[in-house]
């Protein structure tokens, strides 16, 4: 029998595998202990960049934005935005539309 926590995982991971397959880079920033303070994944496409952090299994954000904003760790303009659980915020990640802003 799959745990719950098993089963976040594995979906995380399969969700992650499609952001991948779409074109995401991911980066893995450190903390001062050196451990994973997030992961990170981006991707610039027609007119937008996409930006999804993970922190944990329930604290993840990302969102969609303009491709000539500045600070996309900290966008100050943004067409799109999901925050909550991973899994929740990489399904609405995946559902949007490539092709145009959202």
């Amino acid at each position: 029998m799959t745990s719950w926590a098993d089963q976040t995982a594995n979906r995380t991971s399969c969700q992650l595998r499609e952001l991948i397959a779409r074109g995401f880079q991911f980066l893995h920033p450190r903390d001062a202990r050196g451990e994973i303070a997030a992961v990170v994944g981006v991707r610039a496409h027609d007119a937008v960049i996409d930006v999804v952090r993970l922190h944990t299994a329930d604290d993840a954000i990302a969102m969609r934005m303009p491709a000539d904003e500045v600070n996309v760790l900290a966008p100050s303009r943004f067409s799109w935005r999901a925050h909550g659980p991973a899994t929740n915020v990489l399904d609405e990640l995946l559902d949007l539309p490539d092709d145009r802003i959202a």
